[in-house]
């Protein structure tokens, strides 16, 4: 059975003053996604499902339908502030949707086999998709996930500090826990990230997760419970979101499961700002330059 891509594309993009997760970024006006998916496309996956809010569906199903009918199956859900549909019944104010982890509940109704989780809006390219194929083909099991490991020096922007999700490591390979780093930039040739006013070099090729997860489907009964939990403790917080990265805390920290890191080398990029339309454009374009994809990626 070929492994699932679940895409994160319900967010509001508030940052970015628009859809960014539908904007073009390619020659002929492609998409981020567009480029995730052709790489999944090659590396083996065999279904592609859209988290979305269900006001998106339209505009997804006549972007993507006409370009991926015959080479994937396709499916949608929504990400949505119903709370009854995990048993809570109290009323909870949201200013913005629970979070990724959240979101990832969206699915568990239509993803029966081994899946992996990508952000809309980044870039990650072929060999971490494959990576992921083959890990969820042969590794994965129910007590066993994965998390692709990105070099730092390879996840930075030209336009100032980053926050990267840096991993620790254990002899094994697996994940011990991600420490959020709120300021990391490169400087004269090196990378630092700084902490309370004091810089701390970090090496080039630390491992960072950029939200590329791998799962089988006994995640999503962990991740509602914890969910559960979740929503209630902060009924009183709006902006409270359930992250992904929570989910492995958790149970790396429990021992229920273990998180591989997959390392790649693969260059990624991002968009957050209007400001990084044109980077992401030029980023891509020497992809296409260089024999990365075609042209035209659907042709």
């Amino acid at each position: 059975m070929k492994p699932t891509l679940l895409i994160l594309a319900a967010g509001m993009a508030s940052r970015y003053g628009s859809m960014k997760q539908i904007d073009g970024f390619g020659p002929n006006g492609e998409t981020i996604i567009d480029y995730s998916i052709y790489d999944a496309i090659n590396a083996g996956f065999g279904k592609v499902v859209f988290i979305i809010k269900e006001e998106f569906v339209d505009n997804f199903k006549s972007i993507f339908e006409p370009k991926l009918n015959g080479r994937m199956e396709t499916d949608y859900v929504f990400q949505n502030f119903d709370l009854k549909q995990f048993g809570i019944e109290e009323e909870i104010y949201r200013e913005k949707p629970w979070g990724t982890a959240h979101a990832i509940l969206s699915g568990r109704k239509v993803v029966k086999e081994p899946f992996c989780v990508i952000n809309a809006d980044d870039y990650y390219g072929y060999d971490a998709f494959k990576k992921m194929v083959d890990f969820l083909t042969d590794e994965a099991t129910d007590s066993n996930f994965s998390i692709i490991g990105y070099e730092i020096g390879k996840t930075l922007s030209e336009f100032g500090a980053v926050s990267r999700g840096v991993c620790k490591v254990d002899a094994a390979g697996n994940l011990e826990e991600i420490i959020e780093r709120t300021k990391v930039y490169p400087k004269d040739d090196k990378i630092f990230y700084e902490e309370d006013g004091e810089e701390f070099p970090l090496s080039f090729d630390t491992p960072v997760s950029m939200n590329f997860w791998g799962f089988t489907p006994a995640v999503f009964n962990i991740t509602e419970k914890l969910f559960v939990e979740f929503a209630l403790a902060n009924k009183d917080k709006p902006k409270a979101e359930f992250f992904i990265p929570l989910i492995g805390e958790n149970l790396v920290r429990t021992g229920e499961a273990s998180f591989k890191v997959v390392p790649t080398s693969n260059k990624w990029f991002g968009v957050t700002y209007k400001e990084d339309k044109p980077y992401v454009q030029d980023s891509i374009n020497q992809l296409v330059s260089n024999g990365t994809y075609p042209e035209k990626l659907w042709s």
